[in-house]
C-alpha cells in the first residue's frame, strides 16, 4: 500500500509582543477578581499616590499595586510585615513582561482596617508628642462661658445642657453646630475649633457626641482634629461616645470625659455645693482666726509683763559705748606708734641698701664688656673676610671657564651639547657650538684631521 505524504506544518512562531498579549489575555480571563492572603514586603508610596508592594508567603511572592483612587479609600497605610487579605485582578505589564495583582481592597488579618488605622495614627501622633501630658492645659475651676462643638440635634447636647444648667443656672453656653459623622465631619470639627479660638471669648471648649460604632466615631480619629486641638489656645475637653470608647481626640484633648454628661459634671461646678463649701470654709476660717487672735493676745500679755523699762537699757548701752570708745583710742595710739617704728626701720634699711651704687658699678661693668665684645667681633670679621678672599682666589683659579680669558675656547657638538675633545667625535657637516670668554659661535664642520 503506498504511503501518503502528509503536508509539512511549520511551527507557529510568536513575536514577543504577541506571546505576551496572549498570556495577558489568558491570565486576565482566568483570574478576573481573586482574593489573596499574604505578607506585605517592599512597600513603596511615591508622590504619585499609588501603593506598590509585594505579597509573599514562605515559598513565593507576587507583585501588587493599588492605584491612587482606590488607595484614597483605605483607612490605614500598609506597612512591611503586615499580614493582609487583598482583593484584585491579575494583570500583566507588557513592557516588562511581569504579572501582578491590581488591588482594589486590602484588609489586615486579625484586626479590622479601622482598628489598624487607629493604631497607626495613634503611634504617629504619640511620636510627635501630641499626647504629651506636659503640653496639656488645666481646665478653669469656674468656667463662665463654654463653647460646645457637637451636632445640635443629638442626644449629647441635650444631656450636656440639662446637667450644666441644673448645676449652674446662669452659665453661658454657646453651641457650635457641626457634623459628627461622615466623611466631611472631620473638616467641620477642625473649622469649628479654629472659629471658636478666633471669634469667641470662652473659657473652655467641649467637643462631644453620643455613642456609636467605630465607623460612626471615625471622624474623631483623624489626625487633623488632634493637630487642631493642640493648636487651640483654649483648653479642650473631649467627650466622645461611651466610657469604653477611646478616640484620638480623647488622647489629644486637655481633659477626657467618659460621656457628654460626664463632661458637664467635670467642667461645670454645682452652684449649691460651691455655696455650701464657701460657707463651711468661711465659718472654719473665722474660728481659726479667732483662735489665732486669742493666742496672740495671750502672747502679747506675757511678753509685756517681761519687758523692762527701755530707759534702763539705754543707760547701760551708753556706758558700754563710752568704755568701748576709750579702749579703741588706746589701741589706736599703740598701733600708730608701732607702725611708725616699723616704717623708720624700713627707711634706714633702704638708705643703707640704696640701688644707685649698684647701678653705677653695673654700668661700668657693662661698658667694659661692650668694648671687649666690639673688639672681638671686629677681629673675627677681619679674619673671616681674609678667608673669604683666599677661597675666592682659589675658586677663580679652579674655574674651568677662567682659561677662556687667555684665548682658549670650548667646543660642543649639537644638538647633544657634548664637549668635543677629539676630532673623531665629529664628522663633516655636523653642527658645533664654540664657547668663548665672551659669547658663542655656531658653525658647521667642513673637514676633520686626526691628531696624534
Amino acid at each position: 500500500m503506498p504511503v501518503m505524504d502528509l503536508p509539512f506544518q511549520p511551527p507557529k512562531i510568536y513575536t514577543v509582543s504577541a506571546l505576551t498579549a496572549e498570556i495577558k489575555s489568558i491570565l486576565e480571563e482566568e483570574f478576573d477578581f481573586i482574593w489573596v492572603e499574604g505578607e506585605i514586603s517592599n512597600f513603596a508610596h511615591p508622590s504619585s499616590g499609588h501603593y506598590y508592594m509585594s505579597l509573599k508567603d514562605e515559598n513565593a511572592q507576587i507583585r501588587a499595586v493599588m492605584f491612587k483612587p482606590q488607595a484614597h479609600y483605605l483607612k490605614f497605610i500598609p506597612e512591611n510585615g503586615m499580614k493582609v487579605i487583598v482583593r484584585g485582578r491579575i494583570g500583566l505589564y507588557e513592557p516588562r513582561g511581569e504579572y501582578q495583582i491590581i488591588l482594589d481592597y486590602i484588609e489586615p488579618l486579625g484586626v479590622g482596617a479601622l482598628a489598624a488605622a487607629f493604631e497607626q495614627v495613634k503611634k504617629k501622633l504619640s511620636l510627635e508628642g501630641v499626647f504629651d501630658e506636659e503640653k496639656k492645659r488645666p481646665i478653669p475651676f469656674l468656667s463662665k462661658r463654654i463653647a460646645v462643638i457637637t451636632s445640635p440635634s443629638g442626644a449629647a447636647v441635650r444631656d450636656f445642657l440639662r446637667i450644666s444648667y441644673r448645676r449652674t443656672p446662669n452659665l453661658d453656653v454657646t453651641i457650635v453646630p457641626v457634623r459628627v459623622q461622615g466623611d466631611e465631619a472631620a473638616a467641620d470639627i477642625v473649622e469649628a475649633l479654629d472659629i471658636v479660638n478666633r471669634e469667641l471669648d470662652v473659657d473652655v471648649i467641649v467637643l462631644t457626641r453620643g455613642g456609636g460604632s467605630l465607623e460612626d466615631l471615625w471622624p474623631f480619629n483623624q489626625e487633623e482634629i488632634a493637630y487642631a486641638i493642640r493648636r487651640s489656645t483654649i483648653p479642650v475637653v473631649s467627650a466622645v461616645g461611651h466610657e469604653v470608647d477611646l478616640t484620638i481626640s480623647d488622647l489629644a484633648a486637655d481633659l477626657r470625659a467618659p460621656t457628654p454628661s460626664g463632661a458637664a459634671e467635670l467642667v461645670v461646678k454645682e452652684k449649691e455645693n460651691l455655696e455650701k463649701n464657701i460657707k463651711s470654709l468661711s465659718s472654719r476660717l473665722e474660728m481659726v482666726l479667732h483662735s489665732i487672735i486669742e493666742r496672740i493676745r495671750d502672747r502679747v500679755k506675757y511678753l509685756s509683763s517681761r519687758i523692762r523699762d527701755p530707759r534702763r537699757n539705754l543707760a547701760d548701752i551708753w556706758l558700754r559705748l563710752d568704755e568701748i570708745y576709750n579702749r579703741l583710742l588706746k589701741i589706736g595710739k599703740i598701733c600708730i606708734n608701732d607702725n611708725l617704728k616699723y616704717l623708720k626701720a624700713v627707711n634706714e634699711t633702704l638708705v643703707l641698701n640704696s640701688p644707685s651704687h649698684n647701678i653705677t658699678m653695673l654700668s661700668q661693668e657693662l661698658a667694659f664688656h661692650n668694648r671687649s665684645l666690639t673688639q672681638a667681633l671686629k677681629g673675627y670679621l677681619d679674619k673671616k673676610r681674609g678667608s673669604i678672599h683666599s677661597i675666592k682666589d682659589r675658586l677663580d683659579s679652579l674655574n674651568p671657564l677662567s682659561i677662556l680669558q687667555r684665548g682658549y675656547s670650548i667646543t660642543r657638538k649639537l644638538p647633544e651639547m657634548n664637549i668635543v675633545k677629539d676630532s673623531m667625535q665629529v664628522k663633516t657637516g655636523d653642527e658645533i657650538n664654540i664657547l668663548l670668554a665672551r659669547g658663542t659661535i655656531k658653525g658647521l664642520v667642513k673637514k676633520t684631521e686626526k691628531g696624534e
